[in-house]
């Protein structure tokens, strides 16, 4: 039995990419668990019906979060929103002075507090930004797409609030932050 060159080849190249991807520091991401004295936890925000809010609480939920009662006396770890700012900037106009890209913005500032009251992650800033085209003389689905960047820039910061949650607790707590698995990234 013959092996086809076609089928070495290919497996060659996957040699080679595993490879590749294993020598430049491809590591599977670590998934957020919290330690279980910061049970339950709850997600604050100054808009009760803010889709991040919304996200983080179902993201603290699949890492293994109780979600505290709805009522606030019971005593909870809670995650507040302290502020949620959007902004769109021009950042070049056409030969007639209209704008035709812009810069959306999305800054959040938000704290980790303990059941006892115990900053866990102190006040924090994570800003996101992205860059799109609108031309003036052709808006039509230009709204939908700053949705869908809105959209993308909230799922992303959801997962950035949770990297810097669990990077500070494996700095204030280090024994107690356990890791599973996650998704994949690369580390220069």
């Amino acid at each position: 039995m013959r092996i086809a060159p076609k089928s070495v080849r290919l497996a060659a190249l996957l040699a080679a990419l595993a490879l590749a991807c294993s020598a430049c520091g491809f590591h599977l991401r670590n998934a957020l668990t919290l330690p279980t004295e910061l049970m339950p936890v709850r997600v604050v925000a100054p808009d009760p019906y803010s889709p991040l809010a919304e996200s983080l609480a179902d993201a603290m939920t699949r890492a293994g979060a109780t979600p505290a009662s709805a009522d606030a006396l019971v005593p909870a770890t809670t995650l507040q929103i302290t502020s949620e700012r959007w902004g769109n900037q021009p950042i070049s106009i056409d030969q007639n002075g209209r704008a035709q890209e812009f810069s959306l913005r999305y800054a959040v500032q938000f704290t980790l507090v303990d059941p006892e009251g115990t900053v866990v992650v102190p006040l924090q800033v994570v800003e996101l930004s992205r860059d799109y085209t609108s031309p003036p003389a052709n808006s039509i689905g230009k709204t939908s797409e700053r949705e869908l960047l809105a959209k993308e820039m909230q799922r992303e910061m959801s997962q950035a609030i949770l990297r810097r949650v669990g990077a500070a607790l494996q700095v204030t707590r280090p024994g107690e932050n356990m890791h599973g698995r996650g998704a994949g990234t690369a580390t220069p």
